[in-house]
């Protein structure tokens, strides 16, 4: 049985897109057949697989729009068990557009049951925002993912994409649940992480992956080489961690 899931945090430089790929890779490298949706018109998910956007046939966007069938959009990358759906600036005019459509938060989600069996896991990689294209997102999954970076203003982050999860369940998702918070760019050192990862963890402890990613350069290199951290440097702390939040999500399925 395929599983859809959303990696959504509304607040940039969390490290969601960076998930999104790490995890993705990680999955693939464990033996699973893995889709990943970039549904940011930054198209980071998709460089950061090594894919240039010139030259790109169909996107999320035509798919989007129901102009393309999915599988005439996605493409195989070079890294074991993962194919892509791709993104380009493009994506942007989707925010704009899909407010015409009848079911404007349905069209990403009527797209991937045409594919979705043909996965173990389908990963969608949300913009940073709560807008049109990430409710499409959170209308299309059964979990979700929120990377958060232990900071003050995360907080109140996180409870605004609680609420708004909240409202997604009780309209056109009701069957989506929070898979887990995890912490990226974690540096214990530094007291002010530790004070917000402890608040966390007391007041949500169920919906905190055990897993946490450090801050780490090599993570931060490996995008602009179009690779996961797991082929960039499979040695390093940041490829180990991923690795096991892969395991770990393996569990929670």
């Amino acid at each position: 049985m395929s599983n859809i899931i959303a990696i959504v945090n509304q607040k940039g430089g969390v490290a969601k897109t960076t998930t999104a790929i790490n995890l993705s890779a990680s999955l693939g490298k464990l033996g699973k057949k893995i889709l990943l949706v970039d549904l940011d018109p930054q198209g980071n998910a998709t460089t950061g697989y090594g894919v240039s956007k010139r030259g790109l046939g169909a996107t999320t966007y035509e798919v989007l729009m129901g102009d393309v069938r999915p599988v005439d959009a996605i493409i195989s990358t070079k890294f074991k068990g993962v194919d892509l759906l791709p993104a380009t600036q493009l994506l942007a005019e989707a925010e704009v557009r899909l407010l015409q459509f009848e079911n404007k938060t349905l069209q990403l989600r009527k797209a991937l049951l045409q594919v979705k069996d043909g996965y173990d896991v389908v990963i969608i990689d949300c913009l940073p925002s709560l807008g049109v294209l990430a409710l499409n997102g959170i209308s299309a999954c059964d979990g979700i993912i929120i990377p958060m970076q232990c900071e003050p203003y995360s907080l109140e982050g996180v409870a605004e994409l609680l609420s708004t999860v909240k409202r997604v369940k009780n309209s056109t998702n009701r069957n989506v649940k929070i898979l887990g918070i995890i912490f990226t760019m974690l540096d214990k050192r530094l007291r002010v992480n530790r004070g917000v990862m402890d608040k966390i963890c007391g007041s949500m402890p169920d919906l905190v992956f055990k897993t946490q990613i450090p801050r780490e350069v090599r993570i931060a290199e490996a995008p602009s080489h179009g690779e996961p951290i797991i082929y960039y440097d499979s040695a390093s702390k940041g490829a180990e961690a991923y690795v096991k939040l892969a395991k770990e999500l393996l569990t929670k399925l």
